[in-house]
């Protein structure tokens, strides 16, 4: 009776032979497009991040302001 390393190793191979263990190669091209969708990607999120940021800046800022003007006024 084989042992669960045997039957591992058993279906690692058929699983190659079959073709579903390799990973697939992919050319230079398609690596440097797939690279430049993913930065793409990441510039739009952290653009989206830095409005965030920006906006909670002027709603603090907004806050102090106006805090400063009702203690002057009081």
């Amino acid at each position: 009776m084989p042992n669960t390393l045997e039957r591992a190793i058993a279906r690692f191979r058929r699983r190659q032979q079959d073709g579903g263990g390799s990973p697939t190669r992919i050319s230079a091209a398609e690596f440097r497009a797939a690279t430049e969708q993913r930065l793409r990607s990441l510039e739009r999120e952290v653009a989206e991040v830095k409005g965030r940021v920006n906006g909670l800046i002027f709603v603090v800022t907004g806050a102090v302001v106006t805090q400063v003007v009702l203690k002057l006024l009081q």
